[in-house]
């Protein structure tokens, strides 16, 4: 299984002409695959993200997923939001069941499916708990088992761990390694932390300044998990980080793009 995207295109309307956020976006994630969309701020990483999710249309280009054109949302690709998203007045298990619920999926194999997912995020005894009861990481873990739940082939991630404390964060970052391992899925992860990307990631896309394109790709061939004080990581962030300077400069200059 192959996600394929050439010559991505989004522009926005203004009142005068249009805003190009994404130029030309060509990029081949294979299957299992932990791929982190890595820029500067506003230079369109989510909106990439939101158009492979099919939550948003792009001007030109096309996506494909296993050879077969997509558009629109589907049960293939599963998403995970920074806010959380989930429904209050929903217990942990009822919001993991939700998507099921709408593809009509009988109760018993509901059941099922939400509580291997609930075990795999290791909220197993919280089944029953309400959001208002639970931390900001187990929020986001529900929000992961609600995506996984539908057995999608590429859970999409927008920057899912940004409202944790650091604490929470570097633990997050080790159970979502533990699940991609154990579900084998194929993974695009939208993050600003140079270091979340240089630990999670098989390979690194810089997206550049506005319009925004890939600008460079770091292969990462270490073995996992990651030493973030290791000479190896430091050099590979110092790099990532050199670079997403300069692309700040050159933008403010606005002498190059």
């Amino acid at each position: 299984m192959k996600l394929t995207l050439e010559k991505l295109r989004k522009t926005f309307p203004l009142d005068e002409g249009e805003l190009v956020a994404i130029e030309n976006i060509d990029l081949e994630v294979e299957s299992g695959e932990f791929v982190c969309l890595l820029g500067p701020s506003g230079c369109g990483k989510t909106t990439v993200l939101r158009i492979i999710a099919g939550l948003d249309t792009p001007t030109a280009g096309s996506i494909c997923l296993e050879g077969k054109s997509i558009s629109g949302s589907g049960s293939d690709r599963g998403m995970v939001f920074q806010e959380f998203a989930l429904f209050p007045w929903r217990t942990v298990r009822k919001n993991v069941e939700f998507g099921m619920e709408l593809k009509r999926v009988p109760k018993e194999e509901r059941h099922r499916i939400s509580q291997k997912y609930i075990d795999l995020v290791g909220l197993d005894g919280f089944e029953n708990a309400h959001p208002y009861e639970l931390s900001g990481g187990m929020k986001q873990r529900v929000g992961i088992a609600r995506a996984l739940a539908n057995e999608p082939e590429v859970l999409l991630m927008d920057e899912p761990f940004g409202a944790l404390d650091a604490q929470t964060r570097n633990l997050m970052q080790k159970e979502l390694l533990r699940i991609w391992q154990e579900t084998k899925k194929t993974v695009i992860f939208v993050t600003h932390s140079v270091d979340e990307a240089c630990f999670l990631a098989d390979r690194i896309v810089i997206m550049s300044a506005r319009p925004s394109t890939v600008s460079e790709i770091y292969e990462i061939r270490w073995p996992r998990p990651r030493d973030r004080a290791s000479v190896e990581f430091a050099n590979l962030r110092k790099q990532i980080l050199a670079k997403l300077e300069r692309m700040v400069r050159i933008e403010d200059d606005g002498t190059q793009r």
